[in-house]
Formats: structure tokens, sequence, C-alpha cells
């Protein structure tokens, strides 16, 4: 059985692992080390037999002047993928931003996995990446209502090295 909860110091170094292994490279385990020291993340793993073998991170950027939040990273450990552990991690972090009452979630990923948590693509909806990325793969998921999100997205310095 696979439990999701909120990230406890000691799970860090479980979380540079997945992360790791996850992406082939050590640049996403630094930029969660980076966000985590900056402050105000939300980060959940997934512990599986006393083993964390999933995370999620979301951290806080901007549309324009508006605050919303970045999903990034989320990594599942290879040999635990494919068994429904990242939707997990997901939708508990959607619930969680739900509940603090944000504005919307900004990823870049997979267009063929993130939309089944309502994401849509983002370039539609006015809100554009700072950086080249394929249309498909930059997403939002409104949370709120409120004014349309239109503009830039500003991304803190720790997601340049991404």
């Amino acid at each position: 059985m696979v439990i999701v909860r909120h990230e406890q110091a000691k799970d860090r170094a479980a979380i540079r692992r997945i992360h790791r292994s996850a992406f082939g490279r050590p640049a996403e385990a630094r930029l969660v080390d980076e966000l985590r020291k900056a402050g105000r993340t939300i980060s959940f793993v997934a512990e599986q037999d006393g083993a964390v073998v999933g995370h999620i991170l979301f951290s806080p950027i901007q549309v324009e002047s508006v605050p919303v939040l970045a999903l990034a990273p989320m990594a599942v450990m290879p040999k635990f993928q494919r068994r429904g552990i990242g939707s997990q991690l997901v939708r508990a972090g959607i619930e969680e931003c739900r509940k603090g009452k944000h504005r919307a979630i900004v990823v870049v990923g997979h267009p063929e996995y993130y939309p089944r948590f309502g994401f849509r693509p983002a370039r539609s909806r006015g809100i554009l990446s700072p950086f080249p990325v394929k249309d498909g793969a930059f997403m939002v998921l409104e949370l709120a209502p409120g004014p349309p999100l239109r503009g830039l997205v500003a991304y803190p310095p720790a997601f340049r090295g991404i």
C-alpha cells in the first residue's frame, strides 16, 4: 500500500535519490534543495513498505504579477513507475493547493499525462513560458475563479539549471 504524506526532514536523502534515478541527472535534485531553502514549498512523498519511492514539489512563481505555483519536479523511482504512484502524488498536491486557496498551478511536463488532472495548454490561455518549450508540454490548471491569467511566467533563479 502506498501512503502519500508531507515531506519530512528525514526524507531528504531519499528525495535526492528519487530525482537522480528518475531523471538520470542531478539537476532536479538540486532544484528541490534550492526551492526548499527559499521556502513556501508544498512537498509530498509517496511511501511504500516504509521506503520513500516518489516525490512532488510545488513552489511559488508568478504569471505577470499574479502569484501561482509551479509543479516541479515530480518523480517516482523507476522500478515503482507505472503503478499510479505519480498520479497519487499529483492528486494529493492539487488538493493541498486548492485548500491553500492558490490561484493556479503551472507545469512543464508530458502532454499525455497531466491533462488527466485538468491541466490545459497554457499558451492557448495567454500564459507564456520564459524559456523554449513545446506548446503541449507547458500547461496550467486554474484552481480558483478570477480574472483570466495572462502573461509571462516568472520562475525563480533556481529553475535556470533545468
